[in-house]
């Protein structure tokens, strides 16, 4: 099994930033994939970001050029940097973890992101 630890969340100004990080335990070996997502108040979880064992990442249109996610192998840490932060960024962030199928190993218990206008 795997677990997920996210941390980093909180209440930021529009136009500021903040990081996320997603600590892995466990069975760290059948990741092959860790992403973000986000779910607003009445809205759908959604993707936001997501990279690969070999470095290749993935970003929401909405987040392009302002949210950077990144790994820490030796730390089997997942980082998301969100710069330029905006009112509707703010969301409970959830990360997970997906094997080579594509299957998903675990989610983590989420944290809140609150951008203020």
């Amino acid at each position: 099994q795997v677990q997920l630890v996210e941390s980093g969340g909180g209440l930021v100004q529009a136009g500021g930033s903040l990081r996320l990080s997603c600590a892995a335990s466990g069975s760290i070996r059948s990741i092959n994939a860790m992403g973000w997502y986000r779910q607003a108040p009445g809205k759908q979880r959604e993707l936001v970001a997501t990279i690969t064992n070999g470095g290749p990442t993935n970003y929401a249109d909405s987040v392009k050029g302002r949210f950077t996610i990144s790994r820490d192998n030796g730390k089997n840490t997942v980082y998301l940097q969100m710069n330029s932060l905006k009112p509707e960024d703010t969301a409970v962030y959830y990360c997970n973890a997906n094997n080579r199928y594509a299957v998903v190993l675990s989610w983590g218990q989420g944290t809140q992101v609150t951008v203020s206008s």
